[in-house]
């Protein structure tokens, strides 16, 4: 079986491939000098500076673990290419609540770079999958686990 494809933006990638490399120089040496520090007290089965500096060990080796897994097998796209005449992945688009009369934007981006605090949807949520390949003007509704929603695409425009 396929690994399945983490889909990227640039951006996202970069995010990424940062937060890796924050992990493994910085993040990793403070936890050495916490360690360290740690030992120096002496007895360590009864040292919770210890546990708490190997917790966060674990914690530093998993997420690097989790990024390396998803970087291996990335498709990056590039928003620059986006189709607007769709909604695609790595496009804004602005959208109409119906039962809101409400407008707001969002980028449609992979899965693991989704915030939708920050405007960033995934192309695999609910509303992400639904509006992905529909056209300006088109109303688009959306099954949630709290209803229906109808959204009307206003308008769709590079990410950049």
């Amino acid at each position: 079986m396929e690994a399945k494809k983490t889909v990227l933006t640039y951006e996202g990638l970069k995010e990424l491939e940062d937060e890796l490399q924050d992990l493994k120089v910085n993040r990793r040496r403070e936890n050495a000098r916490k360690l360290a520090d740690a030992r120096e007290q002496g007895d360590l089965s009864e040292n919770a500076e210890y546990d708490a500096a190997k917790d966060e060990q674990r914690e530093i080796q998993a997420r690097i673990d989790e990024i390396e897994a998803l970087l291996k097998n990335v498709e990056v796209i590039d928003e620059d290419e986006a189709d607007t005449t769709v909604v695609s992945i790595g496009c804004k688009v602005k959208l109409l609540d119906k039962e809101l009369n409400e407008k707001m934007e969002y980028k449609i981006v992979g899965t693991s770079e989704a915030n939708a605090l920050e405007g960033r949807i995934s192309n695999e949520s609910p509303v992400g999958a639904a509006l992905l390949g529909q056209k300006k003007g088109k109303t688009v509704k959306v099954e949630t686990a709290t209803g229906v929603l109808a959204f009307k695409i206003l308008d769709i425009t590079k990410a950049k």
